[in-house]
């Protein structure tokens, strides 16, 4: 009798070890479903905004000389989309809707996202210290969360490589950056955990914990963990370390005499920038976050918290999201600025809305989008928006955001 129970106790742990382990694994991998509700999704269906909204892109692109690729979607469904301008302004070549942009920093996200996974895999912790994966890191007091959250004191890396980094043609990774600190020890900008000081150096870092945690590139891992299972098919990691030339037709532009931008040896490192997606794809991840297919809803809530002071009243950065807080009022998104591209990724967590603009010319023009987000019933996006005690101006805005 007691073989016999211990018999079937063995069998029951054996079928609750295998339900959990199918249950993991569906998580990570896509079925017939996921694929059929996904291509749903990007089915284009007009909006009744859809005219005021086409009248706003349109005069953002004669009077104010956006160049990009638009897209505003409500309860997961595409009300609005448009590409307009030059892909390439030298040889005339045209925008495509499903055209790939360098992401630049809206890349940010993606890395946090893949921060989080590896913490919920029990194979990180956030206040783990950079110096248990790079025993050579000059610095202390430095650990994951305050990568996460721009609060590390660091110096920009783009900055400081610039003299350094003799060869302009041969481009630098990750893992060369990481090697160039320990070695020259650059100042650091302010004591870890002082001040939020935005800067690359945070990601870069990011990126490669990611790739000596998991044992793979951050291209690996961010393809088999966010772009498969989120369906993100046009998205992916470049970099000129691979590349001799990156193979997307988007070219970026100079803000004023519309010249293309050459890659260079920064167009290396990854984490902080990157990856290359279009806007469809940007509203297939919004989607995968919202659905749990990413990220528990603990892992979410904490990346959209304000870990930062509040600035202008509303504003703030959680773990890679730039965060707008107010009444009944909650907006994570992200801005981008890497040569010659220019974007702004904004999720209305309330509202349920998603607006992703493009650009391939750096210029002002998104910085004048108030009109657009009060035509949505969207908090406007834009810090100098708001006066010290958060209330909407509606000044012009004098400053920039990466």
């Amino acid at each position: 009798m007691r073989f016999r129970t211990t018999i079937l106790f063995s069998i029951l742990c054996a079928i609750t070890l295998l339900t959990a382990c199918n249950s993991c694994q569906d998580k990570l991998t896509r079925t017939a479903d996921d694929d059929y509700n996904d291509s749903l999704a990007l089915v284009y269906k007009p909006g009744k905004e859809h005219q005021k909204i086409d009248d706003f892109v349109e005069r953002l692109h004669r009077k104010r000389q956006f160049n990009g690729n638009v897209l505003v979607a409500r309860k997961g469904k595409i009300i609005y989309q448009r590409a307009i301008g030059w892909a390439d302004y030298l040889h005339r070549d045209s925008l495509k809707i499903n055209s790939v942009f360098q992401l630049a920093s809206v890349t940010k996200p993606i890395t946090a996202t893949a921060i989080l996974m590896l913490v919920e895999q029990g194979k990180l912790k956030l206040d783990q210290d950079v110096k248990e994966f790079f025993p050579d890191f000059p610095y202390d007091g430095i650990n994951i969360r305050l990568l996460l959250t721009h609060r590390s004191g660091m110096m920009n890396y783009v900055y400081f490589t610039d003299d350094i980094w003799k060869d302009k043609m041969k481009p630098m990774s990750n893992s060369d950056v990481m090697k160039l600190i320990a070695q020259h020890k650059p100042a650091p900008y302010a004591k870890p955990d002082r001040v939020f000081h935005y800067n690359n150096s945070n990601y870069m870092v990011l990126a490669a914990i990611i790739e000596k945690v998991s044992g793979k590139t951050f291209a690996e891992f961010v393809k088999e963990h966010i772009f498969d299972p989120a369906g993100m098919k046009n998205t992916k990691v470049y970099s000129t370390t691979v590349y001799e030339k990156i193979p997307v037709d988007v070219v970026g532009h100079d803000r004023v005499w519309r010249r293309s931008v050459v890659q260079n040896f920064l167009d290396g490192p990854t984490g902080d920038k990157g990856v290359y997606s279009t806007i469809h794809d940007l509203h297939l991840f919004d989607l995968a976050l919202k659905k749990g297919r990413l990220l528990q809803k603990e892992s979410l809530d904490s990346a959209y918290a304000a870990h930062n002071p509040i600035k202008s009243g509303h504003f703030s950065y959680g773990y890679g999201w730039r965060t707008f807080e107010g009444k009944n009022q909650k907006v994570v998104y992200h801005t981008g600025w890497w040569h010659g591209f220019r974007h702004i990724y904004v999720r209305d967590l309330k509202k349920d809305i998603t607006i992703v603009l493009l650009g391939n010319l750096t210029n002002g023009s998104l910085l004048q989008l108030d009109e657009l987000y009060q035509m949505l019933g969207v908090p406007v996006i834009r810090r100098n928006a708001y006066d010290s005690n958060g209330k909407y101006t509606g000044s012009a805005n004098n400053g920039e955001e990466d």
